[in-house]
């Protein structure tokens, strides 16, 4: 791995600079789980469809500008530096859109992948169940062929920006006698389809972030299966492995909150009586800078040719314990203010301290929990029996 940018490179860094300056808002938009705030963040993202920046690695045929992943990373860095607003559609263009390249028909990429690419259709993700939360294996919501038809019923959970997107993509068991990973398949519905409702779960503070969905004798096409009847699981491990791996949290995020945490322990430094808090600030912006070697190193790996596999759960581990300890870590800073909510007259510029740290919570449980990626770890890397 070359640790110089090549003059392309840079070039291209400084062409993602000057457009994203002259074209993120000047005011924050609001929070994508209200409806006003989601419409906001469906604008933006038809305005970074207009400048093929909604994806930069997909074929230019599709929105994109086939980019490698390094280009991706310089990407997202200048993305988070200008602080641009946070990805609405993340389930579209991180999850599904690499998986409909990889396993999608001519047709399906073209249909999916260009709506997505121009901002007109958002996605939510509909995997977990109430019995089937990380142990995608037990679902038991099912699709039955009917002709030309798949026959939809069961119910999903926890199913992030359903409130308010247009489609769902899902695993179903569409062999209604078989058991585990076996006879599952990756289907597409759409959100206003007959027999769907969509029932709000709200967040730690209080917004409509998930959803639980229900499905009543819904009918789609089959044209709306990826891949094989049956294939459902290995698609969604690889969909899994996007998640947990580089595309859906690329290192900028985090490099960025380490230096906004740098900033804010300078801010406070004479007030702060505790002197662990100082190296917690160094350790989390020197973690949040190996995360983001580690990362250049795997995608230098990848465009050679190389395959990322179960190490995608080291990578899931890692950047969502530094999420949660970055914001322990500004919350030990604020002391009482740290519960001050972002809208408060008293906040000032630290009230987003606090919604990161509501939402670093979440990081250990969704894309697989911790304690699954664990086991995986245990038995796919280091070849422990299972227990």
């Amino acid at each position: 791995m070359d640790l110089n940018y090549t003059p392309e490179q840079i070039a291209f860094r400084q062409e993602v600079r000057q457009w994203l300056a002259d074209n993120v808002p000047a005011e924050p938009l609001q929070s994508f789980d209200t409806e006003e705030g989601f419409e906001q963040h469906r604008q933006w993202e038809k305005t970074l469809a207009k400048g093929n920046w909604g994806m930069v690695t997909w074929p230019q045929e599709y929105g994109g500008r086939a980019c490698n992943l390094i280009e991706w990373l310089i990407f997202e860095e200048e993305y988070y530096r200008a602080k641009a607003p946070l990805r609405v559609n993340q389930n579209g263009i991180f999850l599904l859109g690499p998986t409909l390249m990889e396993y999608g028909t001519p047709e399906q990429k073209e249909r999916f992948i260009t709506q997505m690419a121009r901002g007109e259709e958002m996605w939510a993700q509909g995997w977990s169940e109430p019995g089937a939360g990380s142990d995608m294996a037990a679902i038991r919501s099912k699709a039955i062929r009917d002709g030309d038809e798949y026959v939809i019923n069961g119910q999903k959970v926890w199913s992030t920006r359903a409130v308010f997107a247009d489609w769902v993509f899902c695993i179903f068991r569409t062999d209604p006698d078989s058991e585990r990973h076996h006879g599952l398949s990756f289907i597409f519905v759409p959100l206003d389809a007959p027999g769907v409702t969509v029932r709000p779960i709200p967040q730690l503070d209080g917004l409509p972030g998930f959803a639980e969905i229900f499905f009543d004798d819904v009918r789609v096409p089959v044209s709306n299966r990826l891949g094989d009847e049956g294939q459902g699981w290995h698609i969604a491990m690889a969909t899994a492995g996007f998640e947990r791996g580089l595309m859906l949290r690329s290192p900028a995020r985090f490099q960025e909150t380490a230096k906004r945490l740098v900033e804010l322990y300078r801010a406070h430094q004479n007030d702060i009586l505790d002197l662990t808090i100082e190296d917690a600030v160094v350790k989390s912006y020197m973690d949040a800078e190996a995360y983001a070697l580690s990362t250049y190193q795997t995608a230098s790996r990848l465009i050679k040719g190389g395959k990322i596999g179960a190490e995608a759960s080291l990578n899931k581990i890692f950047w969502s314990e530094l999420d949660q300890r970055m914001h322990e870590t500004a919350m030990s800073i604020l002391a009482s203010r740290a519960e001050l909510l972002p809208h408060s007259s008293a906040a000032g510029n630290v009230g987003a301290w606090l919604e990161g740290f509501l939402f670093s919570q979440s990081g250990p449980i969704y894309a697989g929990t911790n304690e699954i990626q664990r086991n995986i770890i245990a038995e796919r890397l280091l070849g422990m029996p299972r227990k």
